[in-house]
């Protein structure tokens, strides 16, 4: 499935998201301890555009799960130490323990998504990592993991309009940078290496799923949603 293929207009009232976020948390904080008991590690990776609500959507997700049985691991640029090692050494270390949830905002596809566009890896590396990183979701899967990925995809009119926002914002100006301004020039190459990064990663064992993500709360329910209906 490509990103122009996505249907924005997508949205829910504040009445139906109250509805459906309560509904479909409650659903999860069951499946968390579900996974507990089975004693199945759940992984879910979170990709998307800047501004694209990943935070909003990981908090939804986490605010009514049982602290002790989850983490969240934001990953950024890798240290100097990091890129000493194989790029998924990192990633590799936060694996989330049996029974237990582990959240990644961003992931190992910054390989072949920011690395790829911003020519940090060269093509070839870029190339690679597809095959390394499926061969590797397959290794955790078929040693019982559960592998979730999510893309929250937005227009570039709509980040526009957030960006604006954080930087009129005192709690989110910190949220804005440089960096970001920076990455919009380059949306339509950003765009292409989304496009074949899910034609060629998505798999029947660790499966990308797009969410539209114009509307925050339709992009939050919907994630819970497919979370539970992967384990229905």
């Amino acid at each position: 499935m490509s990103l122009s293929t996505l249907d924005l207009t997508k949205k829910l009232s504040l009445e139906e998201y109250d509805e459906k976020l309560q509904k479909y948390q409650l659903e999860v904080l069951r499946l968390q301890r579900k996974l507990y008991e089975k004693n199945v590690p759940l992984l879910l990776l979170f990709e998307g555009w800047d501004a694209a609500g990943k935070g909003g959507a990981i908090k939804r997700l986490t605010e009514t799960l049982d602290p002790r049985g989850f983490q969240v691991h934001p990953f950024a640029a890798p240290t100097e130490i990091e890129k000493n090692h194989h790029y998924l050494w990192r990633f590799w270390q936060r694996l989330p323990q049996r029974g237990r949830i582990g959240v990644f905002d961003r992931s190992w596809y910054g390989r072949v998504l920011v690395e790829r566009v911003e020519k940090f890896a060269s093509p070839e590396e870029c190339k690679r990592a597809y095959g390394e990183i499926n061969q590797m979701e397959k290794m955790l899967t078929d040693d019982g993991y559960r592998i979730l990925k999510f893309w929250l995809h937005i227009s570039p009119g709509e980040q526009l309009k957030r960006f604006k926002e954080r930087e009129e914002s005192p709690l989110k100006k910190w949220k804005i940078t440089e960096e970001d301004w920076r990455n919009r020039e380059k949306w339509k190459d950003y765009e292409a290496a989304v496009d074949e990064m899910v034609e060629k990663t998505g798999t029947l064992f660790a499966p990308w799923h797009l969410i539209e993500a114009e509307n925050k709360r339709y992009a939050r329910v919907k994630v819970l949603k497919t979370i539970v209906k992967a384990f229905e």
